[in-house]
């Protein structure tokens, strides 16, 4: 008797791909924006389930707060909340910041908390200031406006070059993708027998059988890709929803 395949046991969330909660700090966004004047940092931890290390703020108000760490952030450095001086873990408007400036942890929107460029040793970069709009530069290249009264990070995130470390051992990189909630390895369906995988089995690795699923088709069965009928339909759903025909 075989076993349900990976993702339809991912997809019921058993404890196996289940990240473990418990150890997170929980969600890291920016503090609000009634918070203003300089803090200290009192320490930096490690985040798991998260690239990006966690400082910890002694907020103007005496409250310890939780920020994404900058890089060369240390114990001991102050950071500035909403104005101040433009230093690496101050957390300003972009109105505020200088073209040229890395920066990091971007509100989308006025005051959502931080949307992008979240991840360990990534950056964006300040390019030009026109009216009420920000010009960055994201990490892909692309250029984004922004609102001068979104907020970002000064500075890189702290962390970087944590991929060019050698994991050594599979245990190793078994633990830390289980904080993550990803699997370590994977194993490719043409290498599983036919009990565990539809592609399974044969005399040598091949599919067997069209790659192509229906959307029809039970849990079980849905592996490879999506059937061109099913492409149709979602492009057809796409065009209603813009107001197209």
């Amino acid at each position: 008797m075989g076993k349900r395949i990976i993702s339809r046991r991912r997809g019921s969330g058993t404890g196996t791909y289940r990240s473990p909660s418990h150890r997170h700090h929980g969600p890291i966004y920016h503090p609000d924006p009634s918070i203003v004047g300089e803090g200290r940092v009192i320490g930096i931890e490690m985040a798991p389930g998260r690239t990006a290390p966690v400082a910890e703020v002694r907020s103007p108000g005496g409250a310890v707060i939780r920020v994404l760490a900058s890089a060369g952030l240390g114990t001991g450095d102050t950071v500035s909340f909403q104005e101040g001086r433009v230093d690496r873990g101050s957390i300003l408007p972009l109105g505020s910041i200088p073209d040229g400036t890395l920066v990091s942890n971007l509100e989308v929107k006025p005051f959502d908390g931080g949307r992008l460029v979240r991840t360990a040793g990534s950056s964006a970069l300040v390019v030009a200031h026109t009216g009420t709009e920000v010009t960055v530069q994201l990490p892909s290249g692309t250029f984004k406006q922004f609102l001068s009264s979104c907020r970002a990070q000064v500075g890189a995130v702290g962390g970087g070059g944590r991929k060019e470390r050698p994991v050594i051992k599979a245990g190793k990189k078994v633990w830390g993708a289980r904080s993550l909630a990803r699997a370590a390895y994977k194993v490719r369906g043409v290498a599983m027998n036919p009990v565990n995988h539809p592609f399974g089995g044969g005399a040598h690795q091949h599919v067997g059988r069209p790659s192509t699923v229906s959307s029809g088709a039970w849990p079980g069965a849905k592996v490879g890709r999506f059937s061109k009928s099913q492409s149709r339909q979602a492009k057809k759903r796409r065009r209603a929803l813009r107001g197209g025909t």
